[in-house]
This record gives structure tokens, sequence and C-alpha cells, in this order.
């Protein structure tokens, strides 16, 4: 597996919120050894949590590539070097439709991985559904996540139904409060997958919108440019206050907006993903098609050359 690697600053990580680390760029050669190679890494990093603070807590992302990297985790031989029952799941975004729809992040994250790991339902956190209302005035009850937990029992989990998706933040909110430390409105997530948009979105902050200058911790977003156009996202904040970002993009029609993302003095609201950073490391994980666009920094040599193992887990990304 190889992987060729530029050292930070191949780009700026602005936009609100905490300090940020500027962002490493790591390349590989086609979207199924990205998704193989990020795979692998995110369980080291799991691993690497868990060692350090007995827990571990991650966002997860659709599209795509954030799905396959999940299938690729259930692939690996080391998944069970996790314990799934200490791991915290979020996640960044989520489209406002009823539960249980293949149109949802959480169903997609349950049908890659979720469903095959023991996690703790406890620690299980999908965001708020449109409650749709029965004949009578009832309130239909969602289609229920199922997971194993560490027992081998089966388990469920109902996202909550509500009325409106500003419902549905300020919940998300909630939660995301009641597990963070004190004095802080979010946890301290370890790892926040992203995948990108072909104008630069990430979660379901789109250019120029509302939600690209939001601050509070989750925001509803309606009249989304791309289908459905009711979701559910972290905000800029909330992103950048993770310990690591990785940006995970895969395939050519997204070079434009790697570039755009990456270059030097790029807005975060007109080009979202710029702003998208985390506060001790900011991975890019790209195919070599995602990358075609990128530029070497001026006075800079072309990004270190390809090394063998750069993108095996644990390796250095600077």
């Amino acid at each position: 597996m190889t992987g060729r690697e530029s050292g930070p600053g191949s780009g700026p990580a602005a936009g609100s919120g905490p300090a940020a680390a500027p962002p490493t760029v790591i390349v590989h050669p086609d979207a199924g050894v990205l998704a193989r190679a990020a795979a692998a890494r995110l369980i080291t990093a799991l691993v690497d949590a868990q060692a350090a603070r007995g827990s571990a807590s991650l966002v997860l992302t659709g599209g795509g590539i954030g799905v396959a990297l999940l299938r690729a985790m259930r692939g690996n031989p080391a998944l069970d070097a996790v314990d799934w029952s200490r791991v915290d799941v979020w996640w960044g975004d989520e489209r406002f439709v009823p539960a249980g729809s293949p149109d949802r992040n959480d169903s997609q994250a349950w049908e890659a991985l979720l469903e095959h790991i023991p996690l703790d339902p406890a620690r299980v956190f999908p965001m708020g559904h449109p409650a749709l209302a029965r004949a009578g005035g009832d309130v239909e009850t969602a289609n229920p996540l199922t997971v194993t937990d560490g027992a081998g029992r089966l388990a469920t989990i109902r996202p909550i139904g509500v009325e409106e998706p500003e419902t549905a933040a300020a919940q998300y909110a909630a939660e995301l409060a009641a597990r963070a430390d004190a004095g802080s409105a979010v946890p301290a997530f370890d790892v926040l997958l992203l995948g990108l948009g072909p104008e630069t979105h990430v979660a379901s902050i789109f250019p120029d919108s509302p939600a690209a200058v939001a601050t509070e911790p989750v925001t509803a977003v309606r009249d989304c440019p791309k289908p459905p156009p009711t979701r559910v996202t972290l905000t800029m904040p909330t992103l950048r206050s993770a310990r690591e970002v990785w940006v995970v993009v895969a395939g050519e029609e997204k070079a434009d907006a790697v570039a755009a993302a990456l270059a030097p003095g790029a807005d975060p609201v007109r080009w979202p993903a710029a702003g998208a950073a985390g506060r001790e490391r900011t991975l890019w994980l790209v195919d070599r098609a995602a990358a075609l666009r990128l530029q070497p920094r001026a006075g800079s040599p072309e990004p270190r050359g390809t090394r063998p193992g750069g993108a095996r887990p644990g390796s250095a990304a600077g």
C-alpha cells in the first residue's frame, strides 16, 4: 500500500472556532485503496484513544466514500482490537427524512458497519427524524436501528421523532452538551470524519448559506441546494472542536473542490471545507483523481514522494 503525503500547510484551515491544526494531504492510488487505508488508520486511532483516555468518540459522515470506509473497517482483521462498547458514535449531519429511510446517513452506516459490531446502545446518538402523524393524531413509532451489545443481546435504538428540524437540532445539541466536559458545549471528539461535495460543502454546511456562519453547536438546514432540502448539521465551531478532522475524498469530480478548499486564503464561508480542521490534526485523505488539481506550495518541492506504507495505520502524517 502506498501513499503520497504533503506536509502541513498545503492550504489554510480557516474558519471560526478553536485553534486549528494545518492540513496534511495524503494521496492514495484509487478509491478502494483510500477506503482500506482510511479504515485501518481509523481503527488504530480508536485503539489509541481508548488506551489514552479509556474510551473513544467518533463522528461519522455519509456519502459514497464514507460508507466505503465503514465497509472496509468491517472487513479489516484488526476490527476487534477496538472495544466497541467504549465508543461514542455521533453523526456530523443528517437528512431530515423518516427513520429507516435509505437516504439517512445513520441507515447507511448501520448497514455498512454498525449493526455488525458490539456497540453500547446508550453510546450511539442518531439525529432526530420527522415524526409522521397517523390517523387519529398518534405519532408513528420510528423504525428501530438494531445493534448487538457486548453480551450478544439484540438492542434497539430509536431516533427521536420531532415535527421540525430546528427541534431536532436543539435536541442533538442537548445530547452533545450532556456528554461534554464541564464548561464545554460539545464533547472532545477523537476523530470526526467528513466527505466533500463538489462545491466544497462538508456535513450539511453549503457555500454562502446560513449554516456556514452559524455559531450554535447544531443547526437546522432548509432549502438545501442538494436534495433532500431539509437537514440537521453540526456547525463549523463544533467540527473544529474535534481533536482530529479527516476529510476523505475520492473521484476526479471532486478535484476542483479539493484544490479550492486547500488554496491559500480560501474563505470558509464561500468554500466551507476550507474551515474544516481539527485541534490536533487535520488530514485530507484523497485518491489520485481527487488530487489532480493540487499544486505544490510556492517555495516547496512537489509533495514528498511516494513512500512505502505512507498510509499504513499509525504512520506519521505530518
